[in-house]
């Protein structure tokens, strides 16, 4: 009998091509960006994905205070935090804390996208946000990418 045999190729440490990517956020709607960086870091654009190994790419975003918010969210988006005491939650509308660090609208976005686990904890540590068009990855050479190509 003669049938073709396909085994399931799963990714490991030692086979993973990771490659440096570099995003330009400007004009870029925050969510839509988030989720394609969320991808792309975790691999899922590649055809040797597998859930349960760090086979996605190291993302770097420039010009983080050009992301453009849609409707009302710079006045009615919030983000709430607490200190761990009685009465102790904080919350925070995005203008103000796009005043305080543009950077930190992104990685709060893209984390939220990541896996709640260690491996997302591991996947979070490759990306690298910057609010102004400057970058320390230049060493690495990344790869400049148009999200609009990816679905």
């Amino acid at each position: 009998m003669n049938t073709l045999s396909y085994k399931t190729v799963s990714a490991n440490a030692a086979t993973v091509n990771k490659e440096w990517v570099l995003v330009d956020a400007d004009g870029q709607t925050l969510g839509r960006l988030a989720s394609k960086v969320a991808k792309l870091i975790r691999g899922k654009y590649k055809p040797n994905f597998t859930p349960h190994v760090d086979c996605g790419d190291n993302v770097v975003i420039i010009n983080a205070e050009k992301i453009v918010l849609t409707g009302n969210k710079w006045r009615d988006k919030s983000y709430i935090r607490h200190t761990g005491y009685p009465g102790g939650q904080r919350s925070l509308t995005a203008t103000e804390m796009f005043e305080k660090d543009p950077t930190r609208l992104i990685e709060k976005a893209v984390k939220g996208m990541l896996p709640k686990n260690t491996l997302g904890s591991a996947l979070y540590r490759n990306l690298y946000v910057y609010a102004g068009g400057e970058h320390k990855q230049a060493g690495q050479e990344p790869r400049a990418i148009n999200l609009n190509d990816y679905k």
